[in-house]
């Protein structure tokens, strides 16, 4: 006859089968000791030259130019950040590059996605033909195209103007790339069924794709606004008064001099550069992480 166990006995009983599970989550994580390790020199290798970077732009010339170079400033000064904005039209410049940043970032997002939808989800001819065009511009080096876009500005007369520099880079192949192959997974019945109820298709672009393309647009965001505000060479080249630089081109404009390098001026303007980039990650970061990961590369 069989015993009935109390509760007590139940509670007290050990559980077999969660003993050696434990102890093989523990020697997984024991084997695994070379991952972190790894992980911790990577981290280190790509962190490492952006804190030398904010570390040495508190420190003076003589400083910087001492050997052996010295990991923490012995005297920190706020200098070169005085210089920076006291020498330099700082606000004009930084006023400069954020209407072109957040000009080129808008006109990315509203081309690239209205061209990706057209080529992912529109059926006319020639579409796969077009779509190979805009994949074989990515293989054109861009220094290839500096001097016939020169040249087209000059007959535009829009040289030295902030428009010269937005225009060519209203819209990048890289982003309607990236926009076609994350609208190829919407469903196409979501999009029939609209047009059963009569929307047109500007309206099933603007309503129904643009909504659920949030991911890819960040992530089209973050690269269009990372290279908009870091653009040095065409700046450099077609806007020649100097109150129409961004901070690169005025930074290395006014910091390289004929009496050498003011590497404090550079270091500091770096740290200010780089800021607004590193704010726009880290406020998007999520969805930057999810849109490479549905974009994908199906063809």
């Amino acid at each position: 006859m069989s015993q009935t166990a109390s509760p007590e006995q139940i509670i007290a009983r050990p559980l077999p089968d969660t003993v050696p599970e434990q102890g093989g989550h523990r020697r997984r994580r024991a084997g695994s000791w070379w991952i972190y390790v790894l992980l911790t020199l990577g981290l280190i290798i790509m962190v490492g030259p952006f804190i030398w970077m904010v570390l040495d732009s508190f420190k003076g010339q003589a400083e910087l130019a001492q050997l052996p170079p010295t990991w923490f400033p012995v005297a920190p000064t706020l200098d070169n950040y005085s210089k920076l904005f006291t020498q330099l039209n700082f606000p004009q410049y930084f006023m400069n590059s954020v209407i072109l940043a957040v000009s080129i970032t808008i006109l990315n997002l509203l081309f690239c996605s209205m061209l990706g939808y057209a080529l992912a989800k529109l059926k006319f001819k020639g579409r796969n033909a077009l779509f190979l065009l805009v994949l074989a511009t990515l293989m054109v080096p861009s220094t290839v195209t500096l001097v016939p876009l020169f040249v087209l500005m000059s007959k535009l007369q829009l040289v030295n103007t902030l428009t010269a520099v937005i225009l060519p880079e209203s819209a990048g192949a890289l982003g309607v790339f990236l926009m076609r192959q994350f609208m190829r997974d919407i469903p196409d019945e979501l999009l029939d069924a609209a047009r059963v109820d009569g929307a047109s298709e500007f309206y099933i672009y603007w309503r129904l794709v643009l909504p659920l393309s949030g991911p890819a647009l960040a992530t089209l965001t973050i690269l269009t606004f990372l290279a908009s505000w870091n653009d040095f060479i065409w700046p450099l080249i077609v806007l020649t008064n100097d109150q129409s630089y961004n901070l690169p081109v005025a930074l290395a404009t006014f910091a390289i001099g004929q009496h050498g390098t003011d590497y404090g001026l550079l270091l500091a303007g770096a740290v200010v550069v780089v800021t607004p980039i590193v704010i726009v990650f880290l406020l998007l970061q999520r969805y930057f992480t999810q849109g490479i990961a549905m974009t994908g590369l199906k063809g």
